[in-house]
Order: structure tokens, then C-alpha cells, then sequence
């Protein structure tokens, strides 16, 4: 695997405010709302249920008590709370949450790392809404994709909640935007520095795999929501020419810094 540690930005020439709000609006939602993922009630309220989505109307399921595994403790975990509005809503909510402190933490890394260059090509407001856009695309991946492999209903209930797919929709952005820009990574555990196409590639060529079940995953494996990494990855794709008409050439970066 490629784990990014920084960019390029020496031609970076706004301060990319968005960027540093929604990077701050996610750590204050995990640690002061969701209470650093121990706030269940509030997770299960806000995060996106694929079968709410697809039905249009709000669940609750009763709380349920579980057993650990490993030291046969007997946990309460609460079921599905009720949304106090639209659960379409619910595909913006779920995007400023995680489910702990490794996941917010990787996904706030690559925001910070990819998102500012990308603010820089379009502009603060385009970038926020390109960013919700990918987002909520990101996440109507994944309930689509939960539809179709669902067996069973009780699939349709497991709640999603993170920014990666949003981010996922960045970095489609930045690999259209900077292909070959210098990214220094840990590459099998040595530091070097390859083009954004090699980092994000290996990136993604990885969350497709995943979500395909090469790997013996499906739409999601692992607590991870792959359809949802490229469903947002392919919507920033897509989106990033529209939302960088007028701001400067897109394919200048081929031939300029390597």
C-alpha cells in the first residue's frame, strides 16, 4: 500500500479556507457530538441507513446486547435511533462523522494533504460544493451497491458514516488536476516521492479490487464502504472539468513540475 505524507504546493496561491472548515468541522463533530466514537446514539441517529434511503422513511431497530468474542464481556449496543429530519439529509450528516480515531485521522490526512490544491484550481465555493456533491454521489454508490448485493434485510440496515467518500471525490479531482505531481509517500515501507497518478492510482486500483470482492470483501468489508471510495472517486472524475471551467488550464500540470 501507498500512505501519503505531503505535496508539492509551491504554486499554490489561495489560503484554501474550505479546506481547513471542513477539516474542522469533522474533528468537532467526532469529538464534541460524536464524543470521540462513544456517543453510539448520536452516530446511529445521523449516519446514513441504506434501507432509510431507499424507502424514504425513518427505521428504528430496538437495542440489542452482544457478546464479546475475545473477553465474553456482554455489551449493550444501541440499535437505530430516530433521524429528527429528512434521513435524505442523512447523506450530508454521515459525511462529517467516523467511526474512530484511525479513521478520522486517515481520512483527515489526505483531505489535507489533497484538498487544498484542489480548493486552489476552483475556487473556495466550487470546492464546497464539488466536495458535498461527491460526497452524497459517494454515498448513493454505496446504498445502491448495498441494494443490489443485499441477501437479506439485515445488510440494509448497517448505518455508514465517514468522509471518505467525499475524499474519494477529491482525489478523483487532484488526478485529472495534478497528474503528475510530486507526492512523497511510504511506498512498502521506503519514503520516496512518486507523481500523483502512481500514489492515488495504487490507491484506487486497490479500493476497486476491494469493492469487486477480489479480496473477499463486497460493497463493503471490513467496516469499509469501498463502493462508496469509488463511487466518489469516479464522481470527482467526472464533476472536476465542470467545476473548474474558467479557472485555468486543467491539462498544464502533464508538462510543467515533476
Amino acid at each position: 500500500m501507498v500512505f501519503p505524507l505531503y505535496d508539492d504546493n509551491s504554486d499554490r496561491t489561495l489560503t484554501p479556507f474550505v479546506n481547513y472548515v471542513l477539516i474542522a468541522i469533522n474533528i468537532f463533530v467526532f469529538v464534541f457530538l460524536q464524543q470521540l466514537g462513544t456517543n453510539e446514539k448520536f452516530t446511529y441517529a445521523f449516519s446514513t441507513v441504506p434501507l432509510e434511503i431507499v424507502s424514504g422513511r425513518d427505521i428504528r431497530t430496538p437495542d440489542r446486547v452482544v457478546e464479546d468474542p475475545v473477553g465474553g464481556q456482554r455489551l449493550l449496543v444501541p440499535g437505530l435511533q430516530p433521524t429528527p429530519f429528512s434521513v435524505y439529509l442523512t447523506l450530508i450528516f454521515s459525511m462529517f462523522m467516523h467511526g474512530g480515531i484511525a479513521h478520522i485521522a486517515g481520512n483527515m490526512l489526505f483531505l489535507w494533504i489533497f484538498g487544498d490544491n484542489v480548493e486552489d484550481r476552483m475556487g473556495h465555493f466550487r470546492y464546497l460544493i464539488f466536495y458535498l456533491v461527491a460526497g452524497v454521489l459517494a454515498s448513493l454508490a454505496h446504498v445502491i451497491a448495498t441494494a443490489a448485493l443485499a441477501t437479506d434485510q439485515s445488510s440494509m440496515l448497517i448505518p455508514s458514516l465517514g468522509a471518505s467518500g467525499a475524499i474519494s471525490g477529491v482525489l478523483g479531482g487532484y488526478i485529472v488536476l495534478y497528474p503528475r505531481r510530486r507526492v512523497t509517500v511510504i511506498m512498502f515501507r521506503f519514503l520516496t516521492d512518486v507523481p500523483a497518478y502512481v500514489a492515488i492510482g495504487i490507491w484506487f486500483a486497490f479500493q476497486l479490487i476491494s469493492g469487486l470482492g477480489i479480496l473477499g470483501g463486497g460493497s463493503q468489508q471490513g467496516g469499509v464502504a469501498y463502493a462508496a471510495h469509488v463511487g466518489g472517486f469516479v464522481a470527482g472524475l467526472v464533476l472536476v472539468k465542470f467545476f473548474t471551467i474558467g479557472r485555468g488550464s486543467q491539462s498544464s500540470d502533464w508538462s510543467g513540475r515533476t
